[in-house]
């Protein structure tokens, strides 16, 4: 297995992020990888503003991990702050990556960061409840379904337009401590 190294996203990552994230998720190529939403939900996933915001926020950060030829491989968005639940999400490989064991790592790394960080005795995720092999890949992984749904944000085009009228969040979480 290649080696992934990691560095906490800049602004000048802003458009490799957003388009690595977009690969991931949404459209055609998204379908070279198995995360893909493309069944579920048209438009985009997130866009230029909503990375940038997260890049110069202080109680979060963007983590990458970049491939032997220093390529942009993988993203995640960690929040926290001390001795709470860290929370993790818009997690990114890309397509002809997945399956590599490259997710794996970037969550090990995530998990670990947020313990060191933050102290943070959980963490904590969303996935659409729809995505019952991403769910199981979680689960794999240490994460429990915490029974707690969340609202799909129905009608805010800037998490893309759904396919189907009942999408929704399920929680995930997993022990750090």
């Amino acid at each position: 297995m290649a080696e992934l190294s990691f560095r906490m996203a800049t602004a000048a990552d802003v458009d490799a992020v957003v388009a690595l994230v977009e690969s991931a998720y949404r459209g055609e190529s998204s379908r070279a990888g198995w995360t893909t939403e493309a069944d579920l939900l048209d438009g985009q996933r997130t866009d230029r503003d909503a990375v940038a915001e997260l890049i110069s926020s202080d109680d979060r950060f963007v983590l990458l991990g970049f491939d032997d030829d220093r390529q942009l491989i993988a993203c995640c968005e960690l929040r926290g702050a001390p001795d709470v639940p860290a929370y993790f999400g818009m997690f990114a490989v890309v397509p002809t990556r997945q399956g590599s064991g490259v997710g794996g790592r970037v969550l090990a790394e995530a998990e670990r960061l947020a313990l060191t960080r933050w102290s943070a005795p959980l963490m904590e995720m969303t996935v659409i409840s729809r995505r019952s092999e991403l769910i199981s890949w979680y689960e794999r992984r240490g994460y429990q379904l915490t029974g707690e749904t969340r609202p799909f944000p129905h009608g805010d085009e800037r998490f893309g337009l759904p396919r189907r009228s009942d999408l929704e969040f399920a929680v995930l979480a997993k022990s750090l401590a």
